[in-house]
């Protein structure tokens, strides 16, 4: 069996009893960062061995993670925070596991962009998930084509390219367009700043930006 387990995207308290009963029992966890994770454990009073996996290995260990499922293994896959596969390595093990007949179970819990959204103001009745933009290429391409989706967009962002890029939206989506950002979501300092795109353009291009992002982005009207 695999287990997908979401963790904690901030507050170490947002985590289920079922998930901390999951990791006790099985026999590995694959964590993204095991030194992120680790402090996780601790918190729980978790004993389990760990293995990384995440991004820059994933293609290399996949086949023998896979055997060992098959050989009866059971185990966890957590991410440094959230729900595995959001935006996070998932999909090629869920997916190797599915075509081998593997067991996957995927937990309820803490997912960064469901807090945001329903926080927003902005419509949540239809919405397109576009996680983090691409930096260079295909990026201009992208943005044309959502200057012209009608449903809500979600978009993940680093506080290093956040203000880029709600000025890029501004220029793509127009200036009006209403927006939502929310950085640091479940921590102490929180912020959930809502108005148009060249309010949070201006607002966020003065401010010393920290913490993981969330935008919400009205759809077109």
């Amino acid at each position: 069996m695999l287990y997908l387990v979401p963790t904690p995207i901030g507050n170490l308290k947002d985590i289920t009893f079922r998930a901390i009963e999951v990791l006790k029992e099985v026999d590995v966890i694959l964590a993204e960062d095991t030194r992120t994770t680790a402090k996780l454990l601790q918190a729980y009073q978790v004993e389990k061995p760990q293995t990384p996996y995440h991004q820059h290995n994933e293609h290399k260990v996949l086949q023998h993670i896979v055997n060992q499922l098959l050989e009866g293994k059971n185990m966890a896959l957590v991410t440094d925070a959230g729900t595995p596969g959001i935006s996070d390595p998932a999909f090629l093990l869920v997916r190797e596991c599915l075509k081998c007949g593997i067991k996957v179970e995927t937990l309820p819990g803490a997912t960064a962009f469901v807090p945001a959204l329903v926080n927003s103001g902005i419509p949540t009745n239809r919405f397109c998930f576009e996680g983090f933009l691409p930096q260079k290429k295909g990026r201009q391409t992208l943005l044309k084509q959502l200057a012209e989706e009608e449903r809500t967009m979600v978009f993940y962002e680093s506080p290093q390219r956040l203000v880029k890029t709600l000025t890029d939206f501004v220029a793509f989506f127009g200036e009006e367009r209403q927006c939502a950002v929310s950085r640091e979501l479940t921590k102490l300092y929180e912020e959930n700043k809502h108005g148009t795109l060249k309010e949070l353009a201006k607002y966020f291009g003065e401010k010393n930006v920290k913490g993981e992002i969330v935008i919400i982005v009205a759809g077109k009207t």
